[in-house]
């Protein structure tokens, strides 16, 4: 949808951006003392440009994740991917999933998909266009690089429940107080200006 945004638009509203200070992990766990989770990509490295096969330019399918083990008395895992950069007073929401397993240790591409009310693996909650699964980056032409935070939390047995196929409010509600690890990726992606596709850096999945 914001790939229609004509590029003096964009150029216009370079200034306006959400910011990292706004982002999930910011809120659902503030303890600069937490715990790092490893999580990474087989398809790019941290602070990379995403290959376009995972945007609105290309087949717009999620990408790969790999992470590491979770700490003692993780019950479950969440994730949340959310644009930094957009043109908004919020991050925009480009996937929720929430009661990964302690022990998935990877998501595949393409695993984030709309899954009705969920699975006994895991359950795809809503993106900010209110729509099961991976909304794929689609920055508007000229607004220069945006950061697409992958943000992995380790949550202890007590975190909420935040209903079936859920939200980030609802998400960073039921983690809040219960997040014994985080881990973060940054993906970058733009339109209207040069920029390498990245793998340096990228982590092969083992």
């Amino acid at each position: 949808m914001l790939e229609h945004i004509p590029a003096w638009l964009g150029k216009a509203l370079g200034d306006v951006r959400a910011g990292m200070e706004k982002l999930a992990i910011v809120r659902a766990a503030p303890d600069a003392g937490l715990p790092s989770l490893a999580l990474s990509s087989p398809a790019f490295g941290d602070g990379a440009r995403l290959p376009e096969r995972f945007t609105a330019d290309g087949d717009g399918v999620s990408p790969p994740l790999v992470w590491g083990m979770p700490p003692e008395g993780t019950a479950r895992l969440a994730l949340l991917v959310e644009d930094a950069d957009a043109p908004a007073p919020q991050p925009l929401v480009h996937a929720v999933v929430w009661n990964i397993p302690a022990d998935a240790g990877r998501l595949v591409e393409g695993a984030i998909v709309g899954d009705g009310d969920g699975d006994a693996e895991r359950d795809v909650g809503r993106n900010s266009y209110f729509r099961e699964g991976w909304l794929p980056p689609d920055p508007p032409t000229g607004h220069g690089s945006h950061r697409y935070v992958f943000q992995l939390f380790a949550l202890g047995a007590g975190a909420g429940d935040p209903g079936a196929t859920p939200g980030r409010s609802a998400v960073i509600e039921a983690m809040a107080g219960h997040v014994l690890a985080a881990g973060v990726l940054i993906g970058t992606y733009s339109r209207g200006e040069a920029a390498p596709v990245g793998r340096v850096g990228a982590v092969v999945a083992g």
